[in-house]
């Protein structure tokens, strides 16, 4: 095929994806990929080294089967890196580590869901040190909910640098976002940073500014103003992408969080105007372009709950059900008016590959657009790079691996592309 990815030529283009301190790195040691069980979880990060760059390959709880041996054996992969004590335990109880159901109870699991409803995730990059915050923060994770600032009004706090180091998602009430608003907004007019930082502090904003009219929206998705505001977000990360190419990294979310459908909008938007740039689009193209993908997903707003956020595998009359969100994204905003006729591209094609094997229309070839070929890899991507209830985040470096494999399902001159923008912004 004319322009087909190279699955081995990637990995010498794709950067680390993954900034690994000094003492983790002196930490690694080989391991023989044939002590992994197929079928099994991976029982630790799995990283490889290359040209001294070390990069994530597997996270933790990825399970290892057949597919990832095939992909290893191709590479020439027969050793992995993983951290010291973690090879010591493995070879002394390769069994008890590999086996096993990493998935929480069902209670454990309604709880944390109904957490994650009750909360906002907010980017930890704008949580300063030493900034005064007068709302509580939280830790959200499997175990529970755990409070990290305890702060209001009447008693405002100055942040830890702790929080930098915290694990899981850093949450704050919804009740609070009006207070969270209030301290972005103080943050961002600060005229005490310096240029570059100000510059990143620029994207930032964008980027949680745009988070928060989403999850608006998927509350009210018939809201005009909000749709409105969407639009003029969508105008201020294209300038910016275009005033400074780096700025795609701060526009992004890390991968280390569990899926949030606001967030993950988000980032399907940036991911697609960076590759709308690299592609050669011109700023009207990406305004329209990151209309679609900005709300792409708004139609899940009409998807039942429990299916929305199931724990494990749907069934196949529960996909069905799920299928639906994209018909019910193009019906919510075809009573908006500021959508462009071309963002329904983005929109109603997100879900098709060229193969014909996509959804909801089973389109193929030149059948799938511009729009919708470019929404369909920055969707894919992000969504298999976030974690699940029913699976951890992949690497970068494996969800490249995965789309590339998928022979045929994507556009091999835009992944290409794709994945030369993911090395340069890493």
């Amino acid at each position: 095929m004319k322009g087909e990815v190279n699955v081995s030529h990637y990995i010498t283009i794709l950067n680390p994806m993954t900034n690994l301190s000094t003492e983790i790195e002196n930490d690694l040691l080989p391991m023989d990929v044939r002590k992994f069980i197929e079928g099994a979880p991976c029982p630790c990060d799995i990283f490889i080294r290359e040209d001294s760059i070390t990069k994530a390959l597997f996270n933790k709880g990825m399970i290892f089967d057949a597919s990832t041996m095939s992909f290893l054996q191709k590479q020439g992969i027969t050793d992995v890196l993983v951290k010291a004590q973690e090879l010591e335990l493995i070879e002394q109880k390769v069994p008890e580590v590999n086996t096993g159901d990493s998935s929480p109870d069902i209670a454990v699991f309604k709880d944390y869901v109904f957490q994650k409803d009750e909360h906002y995730q907010v980017d930890k990059a704008l949580l300063t040190p030493d900034t005064t915050v007068q709302f509580n923060i939280y830790r959200l994770n499997w175990s529970g909910l755990n409070t990290l600032v305890e702060a209001s009004e009447q008693s405002p706090q100055k942040l830890p640098k702790s929080l930098d180091s915290a694990g899981g998602d850093i949450v704050i009430k919804k009740i609070d976002i009006s207070l969270y608003k209030e301290y972005l907004n103080a943050l961002f007019a600060s005229k005490e940073l310096p240029p570059k930082e100000m510059s990143r502090m620029q994207s930032l904003a964008i980027k949680e500014n745009s988070k928060l009219i989403v999850k608006d929206l998927l509350e009210n998705p018939r809201s005009g103003e909000k749709i409105k505001e969407s639009v003029t977000m969508v105008n201020k990360m294209v300038d910016n992408v275009l005033d400074n190419s780096d700025a795609i990294y701060e526009l992004l979310s890390i991968r280390t969080h569990d899926y949030y459908t606001y967030t993950h909008s988000v980032n399907v938007a940036a991911l697609s105007v960076g590759l709308g740039i690299a592609a050669g689009l011109s700023r009207p193209e990406l305004i329209k372009l990151g209309i679609g993908t900005m709300l792409h997903d708004l139609g899940k707003s009409s998807i039942p709950i429990d299916i929305l956020n199931k724990q494990g595998k749907l069934t196949d009359d529960e996909f069905q059900i799920m299928k639906t969100h994209v018909i019910e994204s193009e019906k919510l905003l075809r009573k908006q008016k500021e959508i462009p006729e071309e963002s329904y591209i983005a929109v109603l094609q997100h879900h098709e590959k060229i193969s014909g094997k996509g959804y909801p229309f089973g389109l193929s070839g030149s059948e799938v657009k511009l729009f919708g070929r470019i929404s369909a890899i920055s969707d894919c991507y992000d969504a298999i790079t976030t974690q699940r209830s029913y699976k951890p985040a992949f690497t970068p470096f494996h969800a490249l691996s995965i789309i590339v494999n998928e022979t045929g399902h994507y556009d091999p001159e835009l992944l290409s592309i794709f994945i030369k923008m993911l090395g340069k912004i890493s």
